[in-house]
């Protein structure tokens, strides 16, 4: 847990030197823009402070949920090369084809997309709809959910996108 508490410090540190200001100063510019709606925020810092789309992200109300994707791309940076794409609301992991997304899907818990066929749905692996972005998701509320079984499905994803 010290190794996670000291990523999200260095996390913290650096959007606060990418925006210029501290993070009560961010917390102030989004109190007084009297916006409510996350993805209006997350404008806001995009536009008026330059920030990235994973950084303004992960600020605000959902600043919180940092730890999930960061201990994620930890787990899965060893895999070999994949791109990083942000999108407006979530972060897609492609090879040649998208393997899976990982976005914030309320204040408390993270979202990651899979993308792979042939795997029965559990409990935890929730299979989707077809026709859908991804078919199953998992659903993290704590980065110590970042386990063995959800990084192999993770694995099992990457591998079926060469």
């Amino acid at each position: 847990m010290a190794e996670l508490d000291k990523a999200t410090q260095t996390q913290l540190a650096n959007l606060q030197k990418k925006a210029g200001r501290s993070l009560d100063e961010l917390f102030a510019v989004l109190r007084a823009s009297g916006l409510t709606k996350h993805g209006e925020m997350l404008s806001l810092l995009k536009t008026a402070l330059g920030m990235g789309h994973g950084d303004a992200n992960h600020a605000g109300p959902k600043a919180a949920l940092r730890p999930i994707p960061d201990a994620l791309m930890s787990a899965i940076g060893g895999f070999g090369d994949f791109e990083v794409a942000p999108k407006k609301a979530y972060v897609s992991l492609r090879r040649k084809k998208q393997f899976a997304t990982i976005g914030p899907a309320t204040k408390t818990r993270v979202e990651v997309g899979l993308n792979m066929k042939g795997v029965d749905g559990t409990e935890r692996l929730l299979a989707l709809p077809a026709g859908g972005m991804c078919q199953y998701k998992v659903n993290v509320t704590d980065p110590a959910e970042v386990d063995a079984e959800l990084v192999a499905w993770i694995r099992r994803a990457w591998g079926a996108s060469a």
